[in-house]
């Protein structure tokens, strides 16, 4: 054991992925997920312009006093 070499040693960096080739299937994943994501964000903001969901609208009261 030498002095200043104690420890767990890092592990050397592994050689980069190479980019795989993507088929007609992946494509067509890619492009569907694309488009429920434009259609989940559409409507968020579809929501997000009216205001509470219960038709109430609050704490309902008693009619006696």
């Amino acid at each position: 054991m030498s002095g200043r070499d104690g420890g767990k040693k890092k592990p050397l960096k592994a050689p980069k992925k190479n980019a795989k080739e993507m088929d007609d299937d992946d494509m067509a994943f890619k492009q569907k997920q694309k488009e429920d994501q434009k259609a989940m964000e559409a409507l968020k903001a579809k929501a997000s312009g009216k205001g509470p969901l219960s038709a109430g609208g609050g704490i309902k009261k008693s009619g006696k006093k």
